[in-house]
């Protein structure tokens, strides 16, 4: 990433804590609990195996997402790239207060997505496949997947019938490491974004509600539709230079 891009992503992150109820931490005066806003704090250890420009993409999403209203208080961003094979830990989770990286995960696609990777992306129901963009949080629920979390699609024709295809994060017995080495691949829902049992209600206590989930895959389509990767409707984007 170019020192310029590495800024940007710095700016992002001052801007999302500004925003979302977070105050700017000078490395002077910051205490031991928070982390500095700068390219050191971040680049390249600070966000697991993330690629920055993925993660810089997410950030520009969710700043677009504040800017915009989609969300109020802004507290978590939760990042999965599709493009990785379902044996890679795809999944990161963000304190965006803190900025700091919270948990870095294991994550299912849906069985019309593909096998050990996904190529095929739906806002369909009954396609059993995943969905891309931008998603909120919501509200926690015990059904028969156990303990969930709604989600709502915020990306308009690639991820907005989220809710009504019953889109949620939840644990699965068919994400864990054991599955993966015996089989190849993990196991896969139906859209979901499964996770394992034992880290699951975790995770899904800490994002829900005022968290944001971006969904990536190098779709075309999406990547030149998407308001929140574009001019975020017209709103002006919080870093300089975007």
């Amino acid at each position: 990433m170019s020192p310029r891009n590495l800024l940007t992503t710095s700016l992002l992150f001052l801007s999302l804590a500004t925003l979302s109820g977070g105050e700017a931490v000078s490395a002077a005066s910051a205490p031991v609990s928070a982390v500095p806003v700068s390219t050191s704090a971040w680049m390249p250890a600070g966000i697991g195996r993330l690629e920055p420009r993925i993660f810089e993409m997410a950030l520009r999403a969710a700043s677009c997402a504040v800017r915009s209203g989609a969300i109020a208080d802004l507290a978590t961003l939760t990042v999965i790239d599709y493009s990785r094979p379902s044996t890679d830990k795809r999944l990161w989770v963000f304190d965006v207060k803190r900025r700091a990286l919270l948990y870095e995960e294991l994550v299912a696609h849906g069985s019309g997505s593909g096998e050990k990777l996904a190529t095929a992306f739906s806002n369909e129901n009954n396609s059993h496949q995943s969905s891309l963009g931008l998603f909120r949080t919501d509200e926690t629920y015990v059904g028969k997947n156990g303990y969930s979390l709604r989600l709502h699609g915020l990306d308009a024709g690639f991820n907005d019938h989220a809710y009504d295809r019953a889109i949620v994060m939840h644990g699965a017995p068919y994400v864990s490491d054991d599955v993966a080495k015996a089989q190849g691949r993990l196991g896969r829902s139906w859209g979901c974004p499964a996770l394992r049992e034992g880290i699951a209600r975790e995770v899904i206590d800490t994002v829900k509600g005022t968290g944001l989930v971006f969904a990536y895959y190098p779709d075309p389509a999406w990547l030149a539709a998407s308001k929140y990767l574009g001019d975020c409707g017209g709103e002006p984007h919080l870093a300089a230079g975007l």
